[in-house]
Protein backbone atom coordinates (compact mmCIF):
# COMPACT_ATOMS: atom_id res chain seq x y z
CA UNK A 1 0.00 0.00 0.00
CA UNK A 2 2.73 2.30 0.85
CA UNK A 3 4.40 2.24 -3.04
CA UNK A 4 0.50 2.99 -3.84
CA UNK A 5 0.12 5.75 -1.76
CA UNK A 6 3.83 7.25 -2.86
CA UNK A 7 2.50 6.97 -6.64
CA UNK A 8 -1.10 9.00 -5.92
CA UNK A 9 1.07 11.51 -3.62
CA UNK A 10 3.46 11.84 -6.57
CA UNK A 11 0.99 12.08 -8.94
CA UNK A 12 -1.41 14.56 -6.90
CA UNK A 13 1.82 17.23 -6.54
CA UNK A 14 2.31 17.10 -10.27
CA UNK A 15 -1.51 18.29 -10.35
CA UNK A 16 -1.53 20.30 -7.68
CA UNK A 17 1.31 22.22 -9.20
CA UNK A 18 -0.02 22.09 -13.26
CA UNK A 19 -3.71 23.28 -11.45
CA UNK A 20 -1.72 26.21 -9.64
CA UNK A 21 0.19 27.26 -12.22
CA UNK A 22 -3.04 27.43 -15.01
CA UNK A 23 -5.07 28.97 -12.04
CA UNK A 24 -5.09 32.74 -13.88
CA UNK A 25 -5.90 30.67 -16.82
CA UNK A 26 -9.38 30.19 -16.12
CA UNK A 27 -9.72 33.44 -16.84
CA UNK A 28 -9.98 33.09 -20.95
CA UNK A 29 -10.09 35.70 -22.95
CA UNK A 30 -13.43 36.59 -24.85
CA UNK A 31 -12.78 37.80 -28.45
CA UNK A 32 -14.16 41.56 -29.19
CA UNK A 33 -16.87 43.03 -26.73
CA UNK A 34 -19.85 40.11 -26.75
CA UNK A 35 -23.08 42.49 -28.39
CA UNK A 36 -25.64 39.74 -27.71
CA UNK A 37 -26.86 40.37 -31.56
CA UNK A 38 -27.93 37.90 -33.63
CA UNK A 39 -29.59 34.39 -33.98
CA UNK A 40 -27.94 31.23 -32.33
CA UNK A 41 -27.65 28.35 -34.23
CA UNK A 42 -25.06 26.80 -32.18
CA UNK A 43 -25.97 25.97 -28.24
CA UNK A 44 -24.07 25.03 -25.70
CA UNK A 45 -26.00 24.45 -22.19
CA UNK A 46 -23.43 23.46 -19.49
CA UNK A 47 -25.19 21.74 -16.54
CA UNK A 48 -23.10 21.69 -13.28
CA UNK A 49 -25.34 19.16 -11.54
CA UNK A 50 -25.52 20.88 -7.53
CA UNK A 51 -23.67 23.97 -8.24
CA UNK A 52 -25.35 26.96 -6.97
CA UNK A 53 -22.91 29.90 -6.03
CA UNK A 54 -20.95 28.34 -3.06
CA UNK A 55 -19.86 26.07 -5.12
CA UNK A 56 -18.40 28.44 -7.69
CA UNK A 57 -17.19 30.66 -5.41
CA UNK A 58 -15.50 28.13 -3.24
CA UNK A 59 -14.09 27.06 -6.68
CA UNK A 60 -12.66 30.61 -7.33
CA UNK A 61 -11.42 31.10 -3.82
CA UNK A 62 -9.38 27.49 -4.25
CA UNK A 63 -7.43 29.17 -7.49
CA UNK A 64 -6.77 32.29 -5.80
CA UNK A 65 -5.11 33.27 -2.35
CA UNK A 66 -5.41 31.67 0.76
CA UNK A 67 -6.19 34.17 3.71
CA UNK A 68 -2.67 34.52 4.97
CA UNK A 69 -1.47 35.67 1.46
CA UNK A 70 -4.22 37.80 0.82
CA UNK A 71 -3.13 39.65 5.03
CA UNK A 72 0.37 39.74 3.46
CA UNK A 73 -0.04 41.36 0.22
CA UNK A 74 -2.29 43.73 1.62
CA UNK A 75 0.26 45.06 3.81
CA UNK A 76 2.41 44.98 0.95
CA UNK A 77 0.46 46.56 -1.17
CA UNK A 78 0.28 50.48 -2.27
CA UNK A 79 -3.86 50.28 -2.74
CA UNK A 80 -4.99 47.02 -0.78
CA UNK A 81 -8.12 46.88 -2.52
CA UNK A 82 -6.72 46.20 -5.84
CA UNK A 83 -5.55 42.91 -3.35
CA UNK A 84 -6.90 39.91 -5.39
CA UNK A 85 -9.02 37.11 -3.37
CA UNK A 86 -10.10 34.90 -5.62
CA UNK A 87 -9.45 33.48 -9.50
CA UNK A 88 -11.87 33.45 -12.21
CA UNK A 89 -13.46 30.38 -13.27
CA UNK A 90 -14.14 30.71 -17.39
CA UNK A 91 -17.37 31.56 -16.89
CA UNK A 92 -17.12 34.37 -14.46
CA UNK A 93 -16.31 36.01 -17.00
CA UNK A 94 -19.61 36.12 -19.41
CA UNK A 95 -20.85 39.54 -19.98
CA UNK A 96 -24.85 38.09 -18.16
CA UNK A 97 -25.33 36.71 -15.07
CA UNK A 98 -29.14 35.64 -13.80
CA UNK A 99 -30.30 33.58 -11.66
CA UNK A 100 -33.09 31.05 -11.74
CA UNK A 101 -35.47 29.32 -8.89
CA UNK A 102 -35.02 25.41 -9.18
CA UNK A 103 -38.40 23.99 -6.91
CA UNK A 104 -40.25 21.52 -8.63
CA UNK A 105 -44.35 20.40 -8.47
CA UNK A 106 -43.65 18.51 -5.19
CA UNK A 107 -40.78 19.86 -3.47
CA UNK A 108 -38.32 22.90 -2.51
CA UNK A 109 -35.49 20.56 -2.68
CA UNK A 110 -35.84 18.77 -5.90
CA UNK A 111 -34.18 16.69 -7.44
CA UNK A 112 -32.16 16.44 -11.24
CA UNK A 113 -35.36 14.74 -13.20
CA UNK A 114 -37.74 17.40 -12.45
CA UNK A 115 -35.26 20.14 -12.71
CA UNK A 116 -33.76 19.28 -15.83
CA UNK A 117 -36.83 18.68 -16.68
CA UNK A 118 -37.68 22.47 -16.32
CA UNK A 119 -35.00 23.82 -17.90
CA UNK A 120 -35.25 21.71 -21.30
CA UNK A 121 -39.45 21.72 -21.43
CA UNK A 122 -40.60 24.21 -19.63
CA UNK A 123 -43.04 22.59 -17.11
CA UNK A 124 -42.70 21.40 -13.71
CA UNK A 125 -43.06 17.69 -12.81
CA UNK A 126 -42.29 15.73 -9.35
CA UNK A 127 -39.11 14.54 -8.28
CA UNK A 128 -37.62 11.13 -9.71
CA UNK A 129 -39.87 11.95 -12.97
CA UNK A 130 -38.68 12.72 -16.16
CA UNK A 131 -40.64 14.85 -18.90
CA UNK A 132 -43.89 13.80 -17.79
CA UNK A 133 -46.28 15.12 -15.89
CA UNK A 134 -47.50 14.40 -12.38
CA UNK A 135 -49.94 12.61 -13.89
CA UNK A 136 -46.87 10.80 -15.42
CA UNK A 137 -49.44 10.04 -18.63
CA UNK A 138 -48.46 13.31 -20.49
CA UNK A 139 -44.97 13.10 -22.18
CA UNK A 140 -43.27 16.90 -22.87
CA UNK A 141 -40.85 17.25 -25.88
CA UNK A 142 -37.87 18.84 -25.39
CA UNK A 143 -35.73 21.37 -26.68
CA UNK A 144 -33.06 19.17 -28.02
CA UNK A 145 -35.94 17.13 -29.57
CA UNK A 146 -37.36 19.85 -31.09
CA UNK A 147 -34.41 21.36 -31.99
CA UNK A 148 -33.73 17.98 -34.04
CA UNK A 149 -37.28 17.87 -35.81
CA UNK A 150 -38.44 20.97 -36.23
CA UNK A 151 -34.62 22.77 -37.36
CA UNK A 152 -32.57 19.86 -38.15
CA UNK A 153 -29.89 20.22 -35.70
CA UNK A 154 -27.37 17.64 -34.60
CA UNK A 155 -27.44 17.13 -31.43
CA UNK A 156 -25.15 16.53 -28.53
CA UNK A 157 -25.37 15.02 -24.71
CA UNK A 158 -22.30 14.60 -22.56
CA UNK A 159 -21.79 13.59 -18.68
CA UNK A 160 -19.29 12.40 -16.17
CA UNK A 161 -21.76 10.10 -15.12
CA UNK A 162 -23.63 7.48 -16.41
CA UNK A 163 -25.77 8.20 -19.77
CA UNK A 164 -29.28 7.49 -18.94
CA UNK A 165 -29.07 9.48 -15.41
CA UNK A 166 -31.46 11.80 -14.65
CA UNK A 167 -30.28 15.24 -16.32
CA UNK A 168 -29.03 13.93 -19.32
CA UNK A 169 -31.55 11.35 -20.09
CA UNK A 170 -34.34 14.55 -19.63
CA UNK A 171 -32.59 15.61 -23.13
CA UNK A 172 -34.16 12.76 -24.52
CA UNK A 173 -36.21 10.36 -22.12
CA UNK A 174 -39.61 10.52 -20.96
CA UNK A 175 -40.42 8.42 -17.97
CA UNK A 176 -42.39 8.11 -14.68
CA UNK A 177 -39.32 7.31 -13.03
CA UNK A 178 -35.52 8.20 -13.28
CA UNK A 179 -34.82 4.36 -12.03
CA UNK A 180 -36.25 2.88 -15.37
CA UNK A 181 -32.37 2.34 -16.93
CA UNK A 182 -33.10 0.05 -19.51
CA UNK A 183 -36.08 1.90 -20.95
CA UNK A 184 -34.11 5.03 -21.12
CA UNK A 185 -31.45 3.59 -22.70
CA UNK A 186 -33.70 2.53 -25.28
CA UNK A 187 -34.74 6.22 -25.81
CA UNK A 188 -31.74 6.59 -25.60
CA UNK A 189 -31.06 4.90 -29.04
CA UNK A 190 -34.07 5.96 -31.02
CA UNK A 191 -33.53 9.86 -30.10
CA UNK A 192 -31.42 9.63 -33.00
CA UNK A 193 -29.20 12.27 -31.41
CA UNK A 194 -25.98 12.25 -33.06
CA UNK A 195 -23.23 12.31 -30.17
CA UNK A 196 -23.29 10.75 -26.62
CA UNK A 197 -20.45 10.88 -24.02
CA UNK A 198 -19.13 10.20 -20.95
CA UNK A 199 -20.24 7.31 -18.20
CA UNK A 200 -21.37 3.89 -18.80
CA UNK A 201 -25.04 3.34 -18.99
CA UNK A 202 -26.79 1.87 -15.96
CA UNK A 203 -28.36 -2.32 -16.49
CA UNK A 204 -27.12 -1.98 -20.26
CA UNK A 205 -29.12 -5.67 -20.71
CA UNK A 206 -32.12 -4.59 -17.98
CA UNK A 207 -31.90 -5.74 -14.77
CA UNK A 208 -32.62 -9.46 -15.20
CA UNK A 209 -29.78 -9.47 -18.19
CA UNK A 210 -32.25 -11.15 -20.44
CA UNK A 211 -32.73 -8.20 -22.89
CA UNK A 212 -30.22 -7.60 -26.25
CA UNK A 213 -27.81 -4.82 -25.09
CA UNK A 214 -28.55 -0.92 -25.74
CA UNK A 215 -24.96 -0.88 -26.65
CA UNK A 216 -25.75 -3.49 -29.32
CA UNK A 217 -29.22 -1.65 -30.21
CA UNK A 218 -27.15 1.57 -30.85
CA UNK A 219 -24.76 -0.65 -33.12
CA UNK A 220 -27.75 -1.86 -35.46
CA UNK A 221 -28.93 1.89 -35.12
CA UNK A 222 -25.78 2.68 -37.02
CA UNK A 223 -23.56 4.34 -33.85
CA UNK A 224 -20.26 3.85 -33.43
CA UNK A 225 -19.70 2.66 -30.25
CA UNK A 226 -16.60 3.60 -28.37
CA UNK A 227 -15.11 2.21 -25.28
CA UNK A 228 -11.65 3.51 -25.77
CA UNK A 229 -9.89 6.62 -26.19
CA UNK A 230 -8.37 5.58 -29.49
CA UNK A 231 -11.83 4.41 -31.24
CA UNK A 232 -12.84 8.29 -29.88
CA UNK A 233 -9.82 9.43 -31.26
CA UNK A 234 -10.86 8.22 -34.40
CA UNK A 235 -14.53 9.48 -35.30
CA UNK A 236 -15.22 12.10 -37.33
CA UNK A 237 -17.35 14.72 -38.72
CA UNK A 238 -20.64 13.44 -39.43
CA UNK A 239 -20.12 10.33 -37.32
CA UNK A 240 -23.20 9.50 -35.02
CA UNK A 241 -21.60 7.66 -32.15
CA UNK A 242 -21.86 6.92 -28.46
CA UNK A 243 -18.49 6.95 -26.52
CA UNK A 244 -18.00 5.50 -23.10
CA UNK A 245 -14.79 6.35 -20.80
CA UNK A 246 -12.44 4.33 -21.20
CA UNK A 247 -11.50 4.33 -17.53
CA UNK A 248 -14.53 4.17 -15.47
CA UNK A 249 -14.66 4.72 -11.29
CA UNK A 250 -17.85 4.30 -8.98
CA UNK A 251 -20.82 3.14 -10.08
CA UNK A 252 -19.32 3.21 -14.04
CA UNK A 253 -19.04 6.91 -14.25
CA UNK A 254 -16.18 8.85 -15.19
CA UNK A 255 -13.03 9.27 -12.63
CA UNK A 256 -13.69 12.86 -10.20
CA UNK A 257 -11.00 14.91 -11.51
CA UNK A 258 -8.77 15.04 -8.85
CA UNK A 259 -8.53 11.03 -9.64
CA UNK A 260 -8.13 11.21 -13.02
CA UNK A 261 -5.06 9.71 -14.30
CA UNK A 262 -2.47 11.52 -16.66
CA UNK A 263 -3.33 10.86 -20.13
CA UNK A 264 -6.91 10.50 -19.64
CA UNK A 265 -9.83 12.00 -21.06
CA UNK A 266 -11.42 15.15 -19.33
CA UNK A 267 -15.08 16.54 -20.17
CA UNK A 268 -13.12 19.24 -21.93
CA UNK A 269 -11.59 16.85 -24.14
CA UNK A 270 -14.79 15.16 -24.82
CA UNK A 271 -16.38 18.48 -25.63
CA UNK A 272 -13.58 19.33 -28.01
CA UNK A 273 -14.58 16.18 -29.76
CA UNK A 274 -17.84 16.66 -29.69
CA UNK A 275 -17.66 19.83 -31.46
CA UNK A 276 -15.53 18.23 -33.87
CA UNK A 277 -18.44 15.43 -34.76
CA UNK A 278 -21.57 17.88 -34.91
CA UNK A 279 -20.09 21.37 -36.36
CA UNK A 280 -22.13 22.06 -39.40
CA UNK A 281 -23.69 25.19 -41.62
CA UNK A 282 -27.26 24.01 -40.21
CA UNK A 283 -26.61 24.16 -36.59
CA UNK A 284 -26.16 22.34 -33.33
CA UNK A 285 -27.52 21.83 -29.90
CA UNK A 286 -24.86 20.19 -26.73
CA UNK A 287 -25.95 19.56 -23.13
CA UNK A 288 -22.63 19.11 -21.31
CA UNK A 289 -22.97 17.79 -17.46
CA UNK A 290 -20.53 17.65 -15.07
CA UNK A 291 -22.72 15.20 -13.07
CA UNK A 292 -19.71 14.50 -10.44
CA UNK A 293 -20.27 18.06 -8.49
CA UNK A 294 -23.36 17.08 -7.25
CA UNK A 295 -22.12 13.24 -6.13
CA UNK A 296 -19.18 15.16 -4.22
CA UNK A 297 -21.80 16.97 -2.53
CA UNK A 298 -23.60 14.28 -1.61
CA UNK A 299 -20.77 13.33 0.55
CA UNK A 300 -19.84 16.43 1.17
CA UNK A 301 -16.70 16.46 0.16
CA UNK A 302 -15.72 19.95 -1.06
CA UNK A 303 -12.24 18.93 -2.57
CA UNK A 304 -13.60 16.92 -4.81
CA UNK A 305 -16.39 19.43 -5.27
CA UNK A 306 -13.83 22.06 -6.08
CA UNK A 307 -12.09 19.62 -8.88
CA UNK A 308 -14.80 18.93 -10.79
CA UNK A 309 -16.57 21.99 -10.41
CA UNK A 310 -12.70 23.66 -11.93
CA UNK A 311 -13.10 20.45 -14.66
CA UNK A 312 -16.79 22.16 -16.01
CA UNK A 313 -15.02 25.32 -16.40
CA UNK A 314 -12.31 23.84 -17.82
CA UNK A 315 -14.82 22.37 -20.86
CA UNK A 316 -16.72 25.83 -21.17
CA UNK A 317 -13.40 26.89 -22.60
CA UNK A 318 -13.68 24.71 -25.60
CA UNK A 319 -17.39 26.44 -26.46
CA UNK A 320 -15.35 30.07 -25.95
CA UNK A 321 -12.91 28.54 -28.24
CA UNK A 322 -16.08 27.68 -30.71
CA UNK A 323 -17.86 30.90 -29.99
CA UNK A 324 -15.08 33.40 -30.46
CA UNK A 325 -15.30 32.36 -34.43
CA UNK A 326 -18.45 32.26 -34.15
CA UNK A 327 -19.69 35.05 -32.20
CA UNK A 328 -23.08 35.93 -33.90
CA UNK A 329 -24.33 32.76 -34.01
CA UNK A 330 -23.58 30.66 -30.82
CA UNK A 331 -24.90 31.25 -27.82
CA UNK A 332 -23.24 29.41 -24.36
CA UNK A 333 -25.03 28.83 -20.93
CA UNK A 334 -23.84 27.85 -17.53
CA UNK A 335 -25.71 26.98 -15.21
CA UNK A 336 -27.09 23.89 -13.07
CA UNK A 337 -30.03 21.92 -11.89
CA UNK A 338 -30.31 22.60 -8.24
CA UNK A 339 -27.49 22.73 -5.35
CA UNK A 340 -26.21 19.59 -3.26
CA UNK A 341 -25.02 19.46 0.15
CA UNK A 342 -26.30 22.94 1.29
CA UNK A 343 -22.70 23.69 0.82
CA UNK A 344 -21.29 26.65 3.06
CA UNK A 345 -18.39 29.22 2.89
CA UNK A 346 -17.67 29.52 6.37
CA UNK A 347 -17.88 27.89 9.67
CA UNK A 348 -18.01 27.97 13.43
CA UNK A 349 -14.31 26.69 14.08
CA UNK A 350 -12.66 29.14 11.80
CA UNK A 351 -14.89 32.51 12.67
CA UNK A 352 -14.55 34.79 9.99
CA UNK A 353 -11.10 33.23 8.40
CA UNK A 354 -11.02 30.65 5.58
CA UNK A 355 -8.04 28.45 4.73
CA UNK A 356 -8.08 26.79 1.57
CA UNK A 357 -4.93 25.82 1.22
CA UNK A 358 -5.56 23.06 3.63
CA UNK A 359 -7.80 21.71 1.23
CA UNK A 360 -4.81 21.25 -1.17
CA UNK A 361 -3.08 18.72 0.78
CA UNK A 362 -5.94 16.33 0.00
CA UNK A 363 -4.69 13.56 -2.91
CA UNK A 364 -8.32 11.81 -3.90
CA UNK A 365 -11.75 11.73 -4.00
CA UNK A 366 -13.75 9.90 -1.05
CA UNK A 367 -15.02 7.23 -3.31
CA UNK A 368 -11.49 6.40 -4.39
CA UNK A 369 -9.95 5.91 -0.45
CA UNK A 370 -13.25 4.16 0.11
CA UNK A 371 -12.31 1.60 -3.06
CA UNK A 372 -8.62 1.35 -2.85
CA UNK A 373 -8.25 1.89 1.07
CA UNK A 374 -11.39 1.35 3.50
CA UNK A 375 -12.32 -1.91 2.03
CA UNK A 376 -8.60 -3.63 2.50
CA UNK A 377 -9.03 -1.84 6.25
CA UNK A 378 -11.87 -3.45 6.88
CA UNK A 379 -10.45 -7.08 5.01
CA UNK A 380 -6.85 -6.92 6.89
CA UNK A 381 -8.60 -5.10 9.96
CA UNK A 382 -6.08 -2.67 9.90
CA UNK A 383 -5.11 -0.76 12.67
CA UNK A 384 -6.11 2.92 13.76
CA UNK A 385 -2.13 3.87 14.11
CA UNK A 386 -1.75 2.15 10.46
CA UNK A 387 -4.85 4.26 9.33
CA UNK A 388 -3.62 7.65 10.70
CA UNK A 389 -0.60 7.43 8.24
CA UNK A 390 -2.84 7.35 5.12
CA UNK A 391 -4.92 9.51 6.41
CA UNK A 392 -1.84 12.19 6.85
CA UNK A 393 -0.04 11.21 3.48
CA UNK A 394 -4.05 11.35 1.42
CA UNK A 395 -5.09 14.22 3.54
CA UNK A 396 -2.61 16.00 4.88
CA UNK A 397 -4.06 15.33 8.37
CA UNK A 398 -1.83 14.84 10.63
CA UNK A 399 -1.77 13.14 14.46
CA UNK A 400 -1.92 15.51 18.11
CA UNK A 401 1.44 16.58 18.64
CA UNK A 402 2.97 16.37 15.15
CA UNK A 403 4.57 19.79 13.75
CA UNK A 404 2.50 22.63 13.07
CA UNK A 405 -0.47 23.77 13.75
CA UNK A 406 -4.40 22.73 14.57
CA UNK A 407 -5.83 26.08 13.92
CA UNK A 408 -5.59 28.78 11.60
CA UNK A 409 -5.20 26.60 8.46
CA UNK A 410 -2.89 24.26 10.41
CA UNK A 411 -3.26 20.44 9.21
CA UNK A 412 -2.71 19.20 13.03
CA UNK A 413 -5.79 17.59 14.52
CA UNK A 414 -7.12 18.57 17.71
CA UNK A 415 -7.68 16.18 20.47
CA UNK A 416 -11.82 16.61 19.23
CA UNK A 417 -10.74 16.27 15.86
CA UNK A 418 -9.07 13.17 16.01
CA UNK A 419 -11.58 11.58 18.46
CA UNK A 420 -13.96 12.56 16.15
CA UNK A 421 -12.13 10.44 13.44
CA UNK A 422 -11.30 7.21 15.43
CA UNK A 423 -14.93 7.27 16.46
CA UNK A 424 -15.65 7.06 13.01
CA UNK A 425 -12.73 4.43 12.41
CA UNK A 426 -14.19 2.44 15.01
CA UNK A 427 -17.80 2.57 13.36
CA UNK A 428 -16.52 1.64 10.16
CA UNK A 429 -14.57 -1.40 11.34
CA UNK A 430 -17.14 -2.56 13.58
CA UNK A 431 -19.15 -3.21 9.52
CA UNK A 432 -22.92 -1.80 11.84
CA UNK A 433 -25.15 0.17 9.68
CA UNK A 434 -25.89 3.82 10.41
CA UNK A 435 -28.73 3.78 12.22
CA UNK A 436 -30.80 6.81 14.31
CA UNK A 437 -30.50 10.36 14.13
CA UNK A 438 -26.95 11.42 15.59
CA UNK A 439 -25.54 8.59 13.26
CA UNK A 440 -27.30 9.70 10.36
CA UNK A 441 -26.24 13.12 11.10
CA UNK A 442 -22.68 12.71 11.65
CA UNK A 443 -22.76 10.16 8.86
CA UNK A 444 -25.26 10.09 6.59
CA UNK A 445 -25.60 7.10 4.06
CA UNK A 446 -21.81 6.96 3.86
CA UNK A 447 -18.58 5.16 5.31
CA UNK A 448 -18.41 6.68 8.54
CA UNK A 449 -14.36 7.12 8.52
CA UNK A 450 -14.15 8.86 4.75
CA UNK A 451 -16.83 11.49 5.40
CA UNK A 452 -15.67 12.50 8.72
CA UNK A 453 -12.32 12.77 7.44
CA UNK A 454 -13.51 15.27 4.58
CA UNK A 455 -15.57 16.69 7.48
CA UNK A 456 -13.02 17.45 9.63
CA UNK A 457 -10.34 18.89 6.57
CA UNK A 458 -13.33 20.76 4.96
CA UNK A 459 -13.86 22.67 8.72
CA UNK A 460 -10.53 23.11 8.88
CA UNK A 461 -10.90 25.50 5.62
CA UNK A 462 -13.18 26.65 6.83
CA UNK A 463 -16.56 25.43 4.64
CA UNK A 464 -19.38 23.38 6.00
CA UNK A 465 -22.05 21.23 4.71
CA UNK A 466 -25.85 21.33 6.22
CA UNK A 467 -26.95 18.04 4.29
CA UNK A 468 -26.09 14.93 2.29
CA UNK A 469 -28.93 16.00 -0.41
CA UNK A 470 -30.38 18.75 -2.30
CA UNK A 471 -31.51 21.99 -1.46
CA UNK A 472 -33.57 24.42 -2.35
CA UNK A 473 -31.32 27.35 -3.32
CA UNK A 474 -31.24 29.38 -6.67
CA UNK A 475 -28.66 28.68 -9.18
CA UNK A 476 -26.59 31.11 -11.57
CA UNK A 477 -27.20 31.22 -15.17
CA UNK A 478 -23.90 32.61 -16.84
CA UNK A 479 -24.53 33.27 -20.66
CA UNK A 480 -22.68 34.48 -23.43
CA UNK A 481 -23.38 35.00 -27.10
CA UNK A 482 -26.75 35.89 -29.30
CA UNK A 483 -29.48 36.46 -27.27
CA UNK A 484 -27.40 36.59 -24.18
CA UNK A 485 -29.27 39.39 -22.61
CA UNK A 486 -32.45 37.12 -22.18
CA UNK A 487 -30.79 35.46 -19.14
CA UNK A 488 -30.67 38.79 -17.18
CA UNK A 489 -32.71 38.65 -13.79
CA UNK A 490 -34.30 36.25 -11.54
CA UNK A 491 -36.47 34.19 -12.46
CA UNK A 492 -37.89 30.29 -12.76
CA UNK A 493 -35.96 27.56 -14.06
CA UNK A 494 -38.51 26.79 -16.95
CA UNK A 495 -37.93 30.52 -18.19
CA UNK A 496 -34.61 28.79 -19.19
CA UNK A 497 -36.95 26.67 -21.99
CA UNK A 498 -38.73 29.44 -23.11
CA UNK A 499 -35.94 31.73 -24.02
CA UNK A 500 -34.31 29.40 -25.85
CA UNK A 501 -37.08 28.25 -27.92
CA UNK A 502 -37.95 31.96 -28.45
CA UNK A 503 -34.44 32.73 -29.37
CA UNK A 504 -34.21 29.94 -32.07
CA UNK A 505 -37.80 29.97 -33.14
CA UNK A 506 -39.08 26.43 -31.83
CA UNK A 507 -42.23 25.81 -31.82
CA UNK A 508 -43.21 24.59 -28.01
CA UNK A 509 -45.27 21.58 -28.88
Amino acid sequence: MNRTVKGICKKAAGIALASLVAAGAFAQEIAGTPTGKGTPKYVFVFIGDGMSYPQIQSSAYFIGKDAAGIVDEVKNSSNPSDSPVGGLLSFMKFPVAGSAQTYDATSFAPDSASTATSIFTGKKTHSSSINVDISKKIKYRTIAEQLRDQKKWKIGVLSTVNLNHATPAATYAHQASRKSNYPIGLELVASNFDYFAGGALMEPEDKKGDKESIYSLAQKAGYKVCFTQKEASSLKNGDKAIVVSETLADADAMNYENDRADGEWSLRDYVKKGIEVLDNKNGFFMMVEGGKIDWACHANDARSTIADTLALSEAVKEAVDFYNKHPKETLILVTADHETGGLTIGFAGTDYNLFFNTLKAQKISYAKFDSDYVASYKKNKTSFDDVMKDVTELFGLKVPGSAGKDKNGGLVLTEYEYGRIRDAYNKTMSGTKTSGQMEYELYGTYEPLTVTITHVLNNKSGIGFTSYSHTGLPVPVFALGAGQYEFEGYYDNTDIYKKLAALTSVKQD
